[in-house]
């Protein structure tokens, strides 16, 4: 089995967790219960040992499409044979936000709409990452997939549809079968989470097209909800689609991407656990989803950040951690897999992150700046959350001044990141706007004073007067992407001439026909070997940043061109590597928030 290309994969979820199909009909990644649980399909990380589910057309001679149900995340993937025309319709449904009373569907229906066409299915799970046992048990109408972690049932009126001769047979550590099918017929397969005494039974069409159905009219009523009309629907629409797949209902969380260790650079070590919670991807989730009108997405996000301000408890980071669970549990304890190749030999395969120890200061801006949005345009936030807010920005007050890890989790050691006082000057602005907007409690006297001495200190220190622009961190000459947010905060007018003459430098050095490095690994070692591509996210903050400037037709020639490289299905991974792939994580949230922001933003000024 050979490795398809990161961005040869569509996506399907049940707001748990969810599946990666590829073009070939071939799931090879998928956790169960919950996105950051261990995996029960793992072939994107290990071809022979990650276990995968396969369902696609016997033999050779066949090439397939892939494409969502309008307006929903049910995919589609159609297979043409010189016999036929069929497709494999994926989906999920969407059931209880109760953990313990969710079956996590999995269903596959095989349908052949033109001639005839022989399918195969093969299913072979390695439970635990492939470091459990398991075992295969076989029942009339289906198998149970029994380990000491988690047991699967796969079932549908296999039976009946396969007929005598075409049943289910064991193959390695899984089943293998070949079925026949005619225009007009169809064949399902769902797998679910069950119990321990559970035994298979017939899952009959009618019970399929209704989940169908059902599952259908969800997505829709969601996505209805938006209030985006603008040039690019279509794009914002799936990127909030996408964003919403990414999110884990009992909490309310959004996990960073659905994946872990999908290589930065092929055969690299920049492998990362990207399956938690960023304080930062859930702040500027506030935001995307409260500019498209997901106000009830919005609370849920606000929820979620509310309870972790609660747990007042210092540490060496700060009050907060940069990202914690999606339940909301604080250890990450990252380990290297000790079997696996990764994807393409790109070693290591890790879980969980030790980034999580680290200090990024930036995190309080964009948690405070969120939380600011939401009670503009949410709803007013409560006291309890106020007084969680005031106290954070009374800790920062003392503690800005401090270095860090920066936006980027590098391993090369604390630096005065201009980004990170950036944020904090954001997160103590934002406090005195809602303090002064709504007469709330607060030392608004001390937070005054800070806010401009943070502001005075970013154009004195962060300023470079030789290179004439804004830089990554004090005493440097080397540029940085997330200086583009400058201007998105309102911290210098999109029009000021040293702002301009930023953006001029960032242009010049790190933008490459439209796509944007985040910085320059050679003139700024991050910790880590190997170099890394373009990052998606900020060429879409380039965007918004040429937008603000006025440069119109500029910024809307660089989103055009983002856009051709999305995948086939409108999807974004983290990176973009030099000859227009898909690399990193997939499909990575940040970048879909930072589409919608910019398409806003852009269609706004165009008028």
């Amino acid at each position: 089995m050979d490795y398809l290309p990161i961005a040869e994969h569509g996506l399907v979820g049940d707001l748990h967790t969810v599946a990666l199909v590829g073009t070939t009909g071939t799931i090879d990644w998928y956790c169960c219960p919950a996105f950051d649980s261990p995996s029960v399909f793992g072939a994107i990380l290990d071809a022979e040992r990650g276990g995968f589910y396969a369902v696609r057309p016997f033999g050779d001679g066949w090439t397939s499409r892939q494409l969502y149900f309008p307006d929903t995340n049910i995919l589609i993937t159609r297979f043409f044979t010189e016999s036929g025309v069929g497709e494999v319709q994926d989906f999920m449904p969407i059931e209880s936000v109760d953990v313990a009373m969710h079956r996590h569907r999995l269903i596959r229906r095989v349908v052949v709409v033109r001639g005839d066409m022989r399918f195969m299915l093969e299913v072979q799970p390695r439970f635990d990452y492939g470091r459990a046992e398991h075992e295969v048990e076989m029942h009339p109408h289906g198998v149970l997939f029994r380990s000491s972690v988690l047991t699967l049932a796969l079932e549908g009126a296999i039976a009946h549809a396969m007929g005598s001769q075409r049943r289910l047979e064991r193959r390695d550590g899984g089943v293998f079968a070949t079925f026949d099918l005619a225009a007009g017929q169809s064949q399902t397969f769902v797998l679910e989470r069950v119990a321990e005494d559970h035994i298979a039974r017939p899952y009959p069409e009618h019970e399929t097209a209704a989940s169908f159905d059902a599952t259908v009219h969800y997505w829709r009523r969601w996505v209805a909800q938006s209030g985006y009309k603008g040039r690019w629907r279509e794009m914002v629409q799936r990127s909030a689609l996408t964003l919403k797949l990414l999110t884990y209902a009992p909490t309310g969380a959004l996990v960073a991407a659905a994946t872990t260790s999908l290589p930065e650079q092929l055969g690299g070590e920049r492998n990362w656990d990207y399956r938690y919670t960023w304080i930062r991807d859930a702040a500027f989730s506030l935001y995307g989803l409260l500019r498209l009108g997901f106000t009830e997405e919005a609370a849920a996000f606000m929820g979620w950040l509310t309870d972790r301000t609660r747990d007042w408890h210092v540490g060496p980071s700060g009050p907060l951690q940069i990202m914690y669970g999606i339940d909301g549990r604080a250890e990450l304890t990252e380990i290297e897999h000790p079997f696996w190749s990764g994807y393409r030999d790109s070693a290591p395969v890790r879980i969980g992150n030790a980034a999580a120890d680290q200090r990024q200061l930036d995190i309080y801006g964009e948690m405070i700046d969120s939380i600011y949005l939401y009670n503009k345009y949410g709803r007013p936030v409560h006291y309890d959350t106020w007084e969680n807010v005031r106290r954070i920005v009374d800790w920062l007050c003392e503690n800005w001044d401090q270095a860090d890890e920066g936006i980027w989790e590098t391993r090369g050691g604390q630096k005065d990141f201009t980004y990170s006082r950036l944020m904090s000057w954001v997160a103590i602005e934002r406090a005195i706007r809602m303090n002064r907007a709504r007469g709330l409690p607060g030392d608004i006297v001390g937070w005054l004073g800070e806010r401009d001495r943070i502001y005075n200190q970013i154009m004195k220190k962060g300023w470079n007067e030789e290179r004439g622009a804004f830089v990554q961190h004090y005493g440097s000459d080397v540029l940085d992407a997330s200086i583009l947010l400058m201007p998105l905060v309102l911290f210098t007018a999109p029009t000021d001439p040293r702002w301009l003459s930023t953006l001029e430098a960032v242009g010049d050095e790190l933008v490459s026909d439209s796509l944007v490095y985040r910085y320059n690994v050679e003139a700024s070692p991050d910790g880590l070997r190997g170099d890394e591509g373009t990052f998606s996210m900020c060429t879409f903050w380039y965007v918004e940043a040429l937008t603000r400037a006025g440069r119109l037709d500029e910024a809307r020639l660089v989103f055009e061109k983002m856009l051709t490289y999305a995948n086939h299905l409108g999807l974004y991974s983290e990176e973009i590597g030099p000859t227009g792939e898909q690399l990193g994580n997939f499909p990575q949230a940040f970048t879909h928030l930072a589409l919608i922001s910019a398409a806003y933003n852009l269609n706004r000024a165009l008028g």
